[in-house]
């Protein structure tokens, strides 16, 4: 095939691959071996930022964006009229190679349209990561993404080869992936989720007694929700993502903010796209359940379904339980000392381990990088200078955001109120 049809099929499914989000790799330990190409050991893929600071990337594609399904939301639906294409399986190995022998990438993010059958998409997309590894001794990252359907044992050949695998719920709801997506099964969803979920457990277990067991999925499984074509709540999304991390052992959820493509009236209009500040709040929120101890229902409720787009949620929880503050930092336990506005967990681990050998005051506060534009209102340490007013939280709100510059600031608009 020429070059020039090799580099239009490239356009049209690299670009049809940006809506997807959920491409960002942590927890990997592929090593290489045999002087093989690439290395997947400790770092992030997909334009990702690693710890140290190092902006790393991959070829992120669609194997095809021809479709069975007509999904209201999806770009690629069947009854879209777009350009349509597919890569056979060797022109992505040539792709991968060249690109990364090029120094463009450090790995492969390959997802799909489905095309005659789950199986039949997902054994192509398998094929890759087997040719990758087994004939070009590429010891990269690599994530596929499972198609909803697919069979045990194509996914179960998927985690031998992939680092991570993912399978994208799409719609939060069943409700609204019924009034999107009729085609579509939630079930169908589940099955390879719960497939990768114990097979990763399976092969962990076997680990330890044969050491020469081969690592399933490294860097585990992922899903990736579309926040705002159903017209769910901030509240609902967060349920969901809680239900699939706890039942399904996932690494990330990612939350898509749609971008209108259609005027079907099921959807919102065109022009209508959900502010990235909204996507911002829910990455937020899915932080401090996953790291900081909060439940769901602490942070979103019946009186709260949807987070404040003034202030982070964690503040926002704060600012409606000021009943327990401010706390002692030189005596407050781990959970309580996570949930002050401006105290990240390295700081928190900083504060317990500084206050063995001595009280904390405002100096020392400062120095471990606490935020105490915030955090003062708060706490209180050892100095006999510290902020203790009597104050509602719409009054300490209204304070703090005088007194704070955001990096959304000049993107707030009116359209943003109705999340809020």
């Amino acid at each position: 095939m020429s070059f020039e049809r090799i580099q239009e099929k490239l356009k049209i499914l690299a670009d049809a691959a940006k809506y997807d989000v959920s491409c960002a790799s942590s927890g990997s330990k592929r090593s290489n071996i045999n002087k093989g190409l690439g290395d997947a050991t400790g770092m992030g893929i997909c334009h990702s930022y690693t710890e140290d600071g190092r902006c790393v990337s991959l070829l992120k594609i669609l194997l095809t964006n021809y479709c069975i399904f007509d999904c209201a939301y999806c770009v690629t639906r069947k009854s879209n009229d777009i350009k349509r294409a597919a890569f056979q399986v060797q022109e992505v190995v040539d792709l991968t190679i060249n690109f990364y022998r090029r120094n463009y990438i450090e790995g492969l993010f390959l997802s799909s349209g489905i095309f005659k059958s789950a199986d039949y998409t997902m054994e192509r997309l398998v094929a890759v990561a087997k040719k990758l590894r087994l004939e070009e001794n590429f010891n990269g990252y690599i994530h596929l993404k499972s198609i909803p359907g697919a069979s045990d044992e194509l996914m179960k050949e998927a985690g031998l080869y992939a680092d991570r695998l993912s399978v994208n719920i799409e719609i939060p709801t069943k409700e609204g992936l019924k009034l999107l997506a009729p085609e579509k099964n939630r079930e169908d969803f589940i099955k390879p989720m719960l497939k990768v979920k114990n097979e990763i457990i399976q092969y962990q277990s076997e680990k330890k007694i044969i050491k020469s067991t081969p690592t399933f999925a490294p860097a585990g499984q992922s899903t990736q929700m579309i926040i705002g074509a159903s017209g769910e709540s901030d509240q609902q999304i967060m349920w969901t993502s809680n239900y699939f991390y706890k039942k399904f052992n996932l690494k990330r959820v990612y939350y898509s903010g749609y971008i209108p493509i259609s005027h079907d009236p099921r959807l919102p209009q065109i022009g209508t796209d959900v502010p990235m500040l909204r996507e911002n709040r829910l990455y937020q929120t899915d932080w401090l359940m996953r790291f900081y101890g909060f439940e769901v229902h602490e942070i979103l409720n019946n009186e709260h379904q949807n987070l404040d787009l003034d202030v982070d949620p964690k503040l926002g929880w704060a600012l409606r339980n000021m009943a327990h503050f401010p706390v002692d930092v030189n005596k407050a336990d781990k959970f309580m000392l996570a949930r002050i506005p401006g105290l990240g967990m390295k700081s928190v681990h900083k504060i317990l381990q500084a206050r063995q050998f001595r009280n904390l005051n405002w100096d020392h506060l400062k120095l471990m990088g606490v935020a105490l534009n915030r955090a003062k209102y708060f706490l209180v340490c050892d100095s006999r200078d510290f902020e203790r007013r009597d104050l509602t939280g719409p009054q300490l709100k209204s304070i703090i955001l005088q007194n704070t510059t955001s990096k959304y600031q000049n993107i707030l608009s009116p359209q943003l109120n109705l999340f809020g």
